[in-house]
């Protein structure tokens, strides 16, 4: 597993299922265009890269280099790094014919190659590794997930750290155990009624 401290930004659910096999950080996919409408992911993109830092991972066709040029216009310079995929004619086997351009996409690439591409880009590693996480157990005995209102009060929690609705469990812990320690969560938990 490579632990790194920025976030990855990939396109879809196969490509973020595909980085999962390997990478421990938090990934958010774009679901594709959807990113041009999606203002409130978009303004949450942003905010990770203030906090952490990005990594955009998206296809090498041409789809993929707008979504990445649409993300990078509004983050500064020093906040992303770009890893490309090299151009392979094929399909990914979930598919039934080849994309448009012919070329595999993230989720067609080997993990090894992927692996190579991250540490050629010299993407740091984490440098504090959590040894008491928040856990999906937590949240549940705080009432996040599980019970009658934990949709709401899950809701509250997202807004206190100013984090998308969207976000799903297993984000909202990655994002909570690389950003704050067991204890401030436990805090922020106590607050929210």
């Amino acid at each position: 597993m490579l632990k790194i401290n920025e976030a990855v930004i990939v396109e879809g659910k196969y490509d973020k299922l595909k980085l999962s096999n390997f990478l421990d950080t938090l990934i958010i996919e774009t679901n594709g265009f959807g990113i041009y409408k999606d203002k409130e992911k978009l303004k949450f993109i942003r905010k990770l890269a203030a906090e952490r830092g990005l990594v955009v991972l998206t296809d090498s066709d041409h789809s993929g280099f707008q979504i990445r040029n649409y993300i990078s216009s509004g983050i500064p310079k020093d906040k992303i790094k770009h890893i490309y995929i090299p151009d392979i004619a094929g399909k990914e086997k979930r598919k039934s014919c080849p994309s448009k351009e012919g070329k595999l996409g993230v989720e067609g690439m080997s993990d090894e190659l992927l692996i190579k591409l991250f540490r050629d880009a010299d993407i740091s590693s984490k440098k504090v590794i959590q040894s008491d996480p928040v856990t999906d157990y937590d949240l549940y005995a705080l009432g996040f997930s599980g019970s009658d209102n934990s949709r709401q009060k899950k809701k509250k929690l997202l807004k206190s750290l100013d984090l998308p609705e969207f976000l799903s469990k297993n984000s909202l812990l990655s994002y909570i155990n690389s950003s704050m320690t067991r204890k401030e969560f436990m805090n922020l938990a106590e607050n929210i009624k």
